[in-house]
């Protein structure tokens, strides 16, 4: 009685961490991350005196609040963006991948939206805008120029200043027809832009200058990304958000939004080779100065008046420029989404060091990467990559048969030998050592492991969080369909047998949850533990009755690609399992052992009573 009291809280108190877990952590923090992006909306949206000012890197000391030459934004009034977009004169951007604007007032490249990708999986719903102009809710945008040193009286373009394109109020910015603006300082400096893009999300700036005057000039060249507010974030520790850079020789620098909070700039030393930006999940915005040209990059963040913002700069040696001579600046712009095609292709042709590193691959990056690969390869096969992933398991499954084999041919020998382990259990049952070393001369007679069942799932945990991550990172993932109603890999299931799969109409909380392939996947994982010997220990056996009940819970809250593939290997090694057990001789009691569970068990002999 005691043994089934035991047994009956630990199933309770297992049920009721699992509750626990998904409604006190992963629920609020679902929850929380959607009111954190609604109040962020609702915070930047309010009107306010002024925005957060983007500022223009100084020689000499880091940044200052209105460095000469490029007035800060002080008099930004808070506005939405179409009609932030129409205050101002613009070039179009057009190209096959990005729609958008250079801001003729400024220079500045604050208009960007994505083509090729949507807020949602509705086909109607709203392009993924990456830049927005000064003074909007969610201002984010790149600008380049010319800084003096500080006391310097050179007029210089800056956020306020005009340029007149060539061409007329007509010209355009496509990969065929770059964007030429000019603007005259009236004191004998001639300014001149060229904005160039490929046909995906590379912007290059060309600047130059010349002196036309009598009197030499010195000059900084630099070049911004300014993220006005502080964005939502996924919050998981797996990911990184927020500035990063690869800087010379220093290796992979990322920086969180709250670090840059509490530590104020961090300024890097010159180096001659890098690129650095903000990341999101999906999208990025990088700087990438021209190589062997020594720049010195410097990350940063400002709070006026409770209007935060965060800026990653770049800002050249002098440049002296003698009368009659011109001085030029080369500077490419990332701003895009993370593909990692175009990426790594970026890296090669570009030159740019560890430019791949732009995606978080993580600490396993020699896991997570190449997975990646396999599973892209079979998309370009089969052109979905539910059934990529599907082809992968697979293809992991025929790599490692050799080990899986004699893991399973083991534990078929262990059902075999299970009437004489338990014939030792009763005999040596008041002396536990003799027991062991009985049990594991008979191991060593009969050529088996015991360990051997842990090595299928040894074997399946880097396969496991290598595709975890690829689906929680890769911009290939999103919005990735399979079949049915899973329109989103990189998504959890979104029906739960709770409102039987959406037939009730009501929508039960995140705890309830629970997808139809969670549940197949936990019903694999049933058959999968019943196809091996009930543990002769109550303790183990409950274990294993309510371990497929745990993960089934557990992995609801999962991407469906990682459930999807679990529940197939699952099957997969069911069948595997069932065909060696057959193989050796062995009967394949799958049927039986569940029969077993439901079986009503016999009371323990009652011993007779000695006669007085």
């Amino acid at each position: 009685m005691t043994e089934n009291k035991n047994v009956f809280i630990a199933i309770a108190l297992s049920l009721i961490v699992i509750v626990g877990w998904q409604f006190f952590y992963i629920g609020p923090r679902t929850e929380a991350e959607r009111k954190a992006a609604e109040q962020h909306a609702a915070q930047q949206a309010a009107t306010k005196p002024a925005d957060a000012p983007s500022t223009a890197p100084t020689p000499g000391g880091g940044t200052a609040a209105t460095p000469a030459g490029v007035p800060a934004d002080a008099a930004a009034i808070a506005r939405d963006r179409a009609t932030a977009i129409a205050a101002s004169p613009r070039a179009i951007i057009e190209s096959p991948a990005i729609i958008g604007s250079v801001n003729l007032k400024g220079g500045r490249i604050d208009d960007v939206r994505l083509k090729d990708y949507r807020e949602t999986i509705s086909p109607t719903s709203p392009l993924i805008t990456l830049f927005s102009p000064s003074g909007t809710p969610d201002a984010y945008y790149a600008e380049f120029g010319f800084v003096g040193d500080s006391g310097a009286n050179i007029a210089l373009p800056g956020a306020d200043t005009v340029w007149t394109p060539e061409g007329g109020p007509d010209a355009k910015l496509t990969p065929a027809t770059p964007l030429v603006l000019t603007w005259d300082n009236g004191q004998g400096l001639k300014f001149r832009r060229t904005y160039s893009v490929d046909d995906h999300y590379m912007f290059k700036v060309d600047q130059s200058v010349e002196n036309t005057g009598t009197t030499p000039v010195v000059l900084y060249n630099y070049g911004l990304i300014s993220r006005h507010g502080t964005p939502p974030t996924s919050g998981y520790y797996i990911l990184h958000e927020g500035l990063i850079g690869v800087l010379g020789d220093a290796g992979l620098k990322e920086i969180k939004y709250k670090t840059l909070q509490e530590d104020g700039a961090i300024k890097s030393p010159p180096v001659e080779s890098g690129w650095l930006g903000i990341t999101d999940k999906y999208w990025a915005a990088t700087l990438i100065p021209a190589g062997g040209k020594p720049f010195t990059p410097t990350f940063n963040y400002f709070n006026t008046d409770g209007h935060q913002s965060y800026q990653a700069d770049t800002l050249s040696e002098a440049i002296n420029l003698a009368p009659g001579a011109t001085a030029t600046a080369e500077t490419r712009l990332f701003a895009g989404a993370k593909v990692v095609s175009l990426i790594n292709n970026y890296e090669d042709t570009l030159k740019l060091n560890r430019f791949d590193l732009l995606i978080d691959w993580g600490w396993f990056y020699f896991l997570t990467k190449p997975m990646f690969f396999v599973i892209d390869f079979f998309y370009h096969l089969v052109g979905n990559f539910g059934v990529a992933i599907l082809l992968v398991t697979v293809s992991v499954k025929a790599i490692f048969f050799p080990l899986a084999n004699k893991s399973y041919v083991s534990m078929s020998r262990m059902k075999k030998i299970q009437p004489e382990l338990t014939a030792m259990r009763e005999r040596y049952k008041d002396d536990r050592v003799k027991q062991q070393q009985a049990m594991m001369e008979l191991y060593k007679r009969e050529k088996i492991n015991p360990l051997a069942g842990c090595l299928p799932i040894v074997i399946q945990i880097p396969v496991f969080f290598s595709l975890y991550k690829v689906l929680f990172i890769t911009i290939e993932m999103r919005h990735a369909p399979f079949f049915g109603w899973i329109h989103d890999l990189a998504a959890p299931d979104p029906t739960t047998i709770f409102n039987l799969f959406g037939l009730i109409p009501w929508t039960p909380p995140h705890f309830l949850m629970l997808g139809v392939w969670p549940i197949i996947m936990g019903i694999t994982m049933f058959l999968q533990m019943k196809l091996n010997p009930t543990p002769p220990d109550p303790a183990q056996a409950m274990v294993f009755n309510w371990m497929p009940v745990v993960f089934t819970f557990m992995l609801a809250s999962f991407p469906a690609g990682l459930v999807i593939y679990w529940a197939w290997n699952n099957t997969l090694s069911v069948l595997q399992q069932s065909f060696i057990m057959h193989r050796q001789g062995v009967k394949v009691e799958l049927w039986d052992n569940i029969k077993g569970m439901f079986r009503k068990k016999a009371p323990p002999p009652v011993e007779a009573k000695p006669k007085k």
